[in-house]
């Protein structure tokens, strides 16, 4: 029976789909772009709910979704009958750390992503449906992420790689590491109903994950190295970096004893190259994967 992914070429996504036609598990794929064949995978073209009207009658083994949780919970608010047994969806720790923001845009991220758990759980509920939501920590390793990858392609291209003197914790996790959190999911009861943490398999700070990523490219960029100090002044000229700033000494953690207790997963280290950073494709993600499983 086919499992739908919704958010199929987010970096999550690009893992999942490979793994799950490595798999044999037959994917409907939702993209706002055409993209190309692969094999295992039909892929659907527009949003959500313009494909969603278009296979209204289909019904899913399961649904993978990478989307705004919201988007999914006001279509399921419309359903009468359950369109899967099972929803498995990705939330974020920011609702979670990002709570005391003082900015106004991530005090709405916390509020959507709260609004967006609550309404999922609820709507599945109703309608009899399993659900799990995952709340990962920063995620790396399609080269699409909006956070390290930015970063790296601007040094390359300056040729200047700036690492801020910051000890707050962080727990990068890689996509393919949560791509298989949902799989494990996806084949147990013992996560219905609950809303796990999913961070990498190491803990590190602010400093020391940064010259990672900076070691990872082989040379090319020299190292630049900010002081908190020049930061906070940064912050104060520029409001949008308040947010991020503040969070600079903060612990931005995740704790994965759920995660591998009920699923057995357990996170890989953040040991980047250079390939981290290259945009990948789901096809891409399935040739590095070997033709099969980690």
């Amino acid at each position: 029976m086919t499992v739908l992914v919704s958010g199929a070429t987010s970096q999550i996504g690009r893992f999942l789909i490979a793994r799950l036609a490595l798999t044999g598990v037959p994917v409907v794929a939702i993209s706002r772009r055409p993209q190309p064949p692969q094999a295992g995978v039909q892929w659907r073209t527009g949003d959500l709910k313009t494909v969603l009207a278009a296979d209204l009658n289909e019904r899913w083994r399961a649904i993978v979704s990478f989307s705004p949780m919201d988007a999914w919970a006001d279509w399921l608010e419309a359903q009468a009958v359950a369109p899967a047994p099972r929803i498995i969806a990705t939330s974020s720790m920011s609702v979670v750390t990002k709570q005391g923001s003082a900015q106004s845009d991530e005090q709405q991220v916390v509020a959507r992503l709260q609004y967006g758990e609550d309404e999922l759980a609820r709507q599945a509920a109703r309608l009899g449906m399993a659900y799990t939501l995952f709340r990962p920590t920063l995620i790396y390793g399609a080269g699409v992420d909006r956070s390290l990858s930015p970063i790296v392609a601007r040094a390359r291209r300056l040729r200047l790689f700036p690492i801020p003197m910051a000890n707050g914790m962080r727990q990068p996790v890689h996509a393919d590491d949560i791509a298989q959190a949902v799989l494990a999911a996806l084949e147990s009861d013992a996560v219905d109903g609950k809303v796990l943490e999913i961070g990498g398999g190491e803990r590190l700070d602010y400093m020391q994950m940064f010259r990672r990523v900076h070691a990872s490219l082989g040379g090319g960029a020299l190292p630049l190295y900010l002081p908190l100090s020049a930061l906070r002044l940064l912050a104060a000229l520029l409001p949008r970096a308040r947010g991020p700033v503040s969070r600079l000494q903060q612990d931005l953690i995740a704790d994965n004893r759920a995660l591998v207790s009920l699923l057995g997963v357990h996170p890989r280290a953040f040991q980047p190259d250079a390939s981290t950073w290259t945009p990948m494709t789901p096809e891409q993600a399935r040739a590095r994967l070997g033709g099969g499983a980690r």
